[in-house]
């Protein structure tokens, strides 16, 4: 090995797919991270071509409650209290690196989160949905919409549309994602079409990325209650995502509020490896 790699700092990494979602996690157990450097550092790995490339970065650390915790990060470095798809990635990560077993716990910015693993599915326990509001007229600046509003650990609004394909995800969804009633903190942005009576089709504006994503955990665990709300569609909903894959959301209603959600689906590890300094220079 030449002077200069032997003397260059690498980070070992994971690069994983939830449904499409994919994520940079790194085991940050032994705090090697300065927060003051950690937000560029979070833009320039995330950066595609340029870079690894991801929706998000997570690391991995410590806990004296759960088996491990995470900190969550979107593409543009900020904190994001929950990611549906990035706890799955999460949950398997440390399984296949010997941090937790196959039925595992850990913390999240919403709580202690749990998670079963078998082969490369990953079921993950989510916290109870708030701030439902099943009916909005929000005008817009092609005339006014109806919408829903939840939260499944980050906002989300939810459109049902006639056509998925022709619908302007990324016009719609960042007038929205930025509109002044859902100030200062914006929204995700779902819109959904029914493809069977307990199946939907999802396509996802995220915030944070600012763009349409393959996939949003949160965002299908959001659209599937808002069809069973609206519907009165039982437990499970699948939803096919725009990265073609399905995820399961599970869940019970009592007395009108959504408990018990869970969210399965595919965690796939693309690959792992170190990653020099010029990719976050």
């Amino acid at each position: 090995m030449n002077k200069e790699a032997a003397n260059t700092k690498r980070i070992p990494f994971f690069k994983m797919s939830g449904s499409g979602n994919d994520f940079i996690l790194i085991d940050n157990r032994r705090q090697d991270f300065e927060d003051s450097q950690l937000s560029r550092f979070i833009v320039n790995v995330c950066r595609r071509k340029l870079s690894a490339g991801a929706d998000g970065l997570i690391l991995i650390e410590s806990s004296t409650m759960a088996d491990f915790k995470w900190r969550f990060y979107n593409s543009d470095a900020s904190r994001a209290d929950m990611c549906g798809n990035g706890a799955r990635c999460a949950a398997r990560y440390a399984f296949v690196n010997g941090i937790a077993g196959p039925e595992l716990t850990f913390e999240t910015d919403v709580g202690i989160v749990s998670a079963s693993i078998v082969a490369d599915r990953v079921k993950v326990g989510m916290t109870d949905p708030s701030e439902v509001t099943p009916n909005i007229m929000l005008d817009l600046v092609a005339g006014s919409r109806q919408m829903a509003a939840i939260n499944t650990g980050v906002p989300h609004v939810v459109l049902e549309v006639p056509d998925l394909e022709t619908t302007d995800v990324c016009g719609i969804g960042r007038e929205i994602r930025y509109h002044q009633r859902f100030a200062p903190a914006g929204s995700n942005v779902n819109f959904i079409t029914s493809l069977a009576e307990d199946t939907i089709a999802v396509r996802t504006y995220e915030r944070g990325v600012e763009n349409e994503t393959l996939a949003c955990g949160t965002g299908s665990i959001a659209a599937a209650l808002v069809k069973a709300a609206r519907h009165g569609t039982g437990s499970p909903i699948h939803v096919k995502t725009r990265g073609g894959t399905l995820l399961t959301i599970h869940f019970t209603r009592r007395g009108g509020r959504f408990r018990d959600v869970y969210l399965e689906g595919d965690a796939r590890i693309i690959y792992s490896g170190e990653m020099w300094p010029e990719a976050w220079a």
